[in-house]
């Protein structure tokens, strides 16, 4: 046993884990924690009533309640369309499955601008969505919830699918045999075994819309104190030379970021030690 695990270091294909972890953390710092640790730095000049005021203007608050309720909006929808999405593709054959499991896909790989001029077209009142629904959709809030809805949903799919694949329809069978039918046996034997991927995909996508940019200042309108984001009013500031208060708002959206990033990992922790017992 010692020689083979010996043998196995001897040829691993990886360096050593001192060179390898070294490399890891000078990377890291490099593109993810000194660009950071400047955000922070440059909010730490400023005085704390400053800070306050930058961070708690009436048309910040205006941009924080659109963004955050947006993404929680978009996140509980997806929640539901990711579900139905992901039983479709694992439960159900049928012709065009193996498309339908790749435009999933789809607003991974398409660029955030393209997506936004898309939706835009679409949704305008002179579009082929857009003139069939008796309310306007681009350029109001309305149209960041379709926006941020749009690019979750991979989230969401991607984490309940495999669950639904490891997901034995014998346990659907057992639970038909003792007389529970199509609803108890979703309510009582499905939805606990996907609730924790449920919970994961939806803090996801919420984490992912609160970041979006691209794909929504072409379909808000981006009028302040209606529908301008919080990424764009940060854009903003900075075209105004207004770094401080730029990285001010920034510091804060990077607190919510970390807080969720703490959720996810807590909830995979679950996950996993849910299906270790």
């Amino acid at each position: 046993m010692i020689l083979s695990r010996a043998l196995l270091q001897r040829h691993s294909v990886l360096p050593g884990f001192d060179l390898a972890l070294g490399f890891t953390l000078l990377y890291l710092s490099f593109i993810v924690l000194v660009p950071l640790s400047a955000a922070f730095l440059k909010t730490a000049t400023m005085t704390w009533p400053a800070f306050w005021d930058a961070v708690t203007s009436p048309r910040v608050l205006a941009s924080y309640r659109l963004t955050f309720g947006a993404s929680f909006a978009a996140a509980l929808v997806n929640v539901v369309a990711g579900l139905v999405v992901a039983w479709v593709l694992v439960r159900y054959d049928f012709p065009a499955r193996r498309l339908v499991d790749a435009l999933v896909d789809l607003p991974f790989a398409l660029p955030t601008a393209v997506a936004g001029i898309a939706l835009t077209a679409l949704y305008a009142k002179n579009g082929w969505i857009g003139s069939l629904l008796p309310f306007k959709v681009s350029y109001t809030p309305l149209g960041v919830f379709v926006a941020l809805t749009f690019i979750g949903l991979p989230f969401v799919v991607r984490t309940v699918q495999p669950v639904l694949e490891d997901l034995q329809q014998e346990v659907e069978e057992a639970a038909a045999t003792l007389g529970a039918d199509r609803l108890q046996t979703f309510w009582r034997v499905i939805l606990p075994v996907l609730t924790p991927a449920l919970l994961t995909g939806f803090a996801l996508a919420f984490a992912r819309a609160l970041g979006e940019y691209g794909s929504v200042i072409f379909i808000a309108g981006n009028m302040p104190m209606v529908s301008e984001i919080t990424p764009l009013l940060i854009i903003t500031k900075l075209e105004q030379y207004d770094y401080t208060g730029a990285t001010a708002i920034a510091s804060v959206m990077l607190v919510a970021a970390f807080a969720l990033l703490l959720a996810i990992n807590a909830l995979q922790a679950w996950t996993r030690r849910r299906q270790g017992r």
